[in-house]
């Protein structure tokens, strides 16, 4: 049986190589930050700034309103109430035929 071309592990090392390199390119080398081993006293300096960084992104986020949550939670009591009465029924049919087919398995 002939290998395929591409599956030798040669060929995915070079692909893999490849791929990094690309991905690799000048400024996203550049825009990733630099790891410094500051530890707890690093982690509480970084504490107001990532405070900062929360609020600004909670103020991107889009709320809905009053009338679409209540829209929306209706909507999904109702299809709760269409699934359980589609379960009700499909259990009630499951429920009858089992017990017509036990009937007359036992002759009763």
């Amino acid at each position: 049986m002939a290998r395929k071309p591409g599956k030798r592990p040669q060929a995915i090392r070079d692909r893999a190589a490849r791929t990094a390199t690309v991905m690799a390119t000048p400024s996203a080398v550049a825009a990733a930050p630099a790891k410094s081993g500051g530890g707890l006293i690093q982690a509480l300096a970084n504490t107001p700034k990532f405070f900062r960084e929360v609020r600004a992104e909670a103020r991107k986020i889009t709320w809905t309103s009053r009338s679409e949550t209540w829209i929306t939670s209706v909507m999904v009591a109702i299809m709760v109430v269409l699934a359980a009465l589609f379960f009700w029924g499909v259990n009630t049919i499951c429920n009858f035929a089992i017990t017509f087919l036990l009937k007359i398995a036992t002759g009763g």
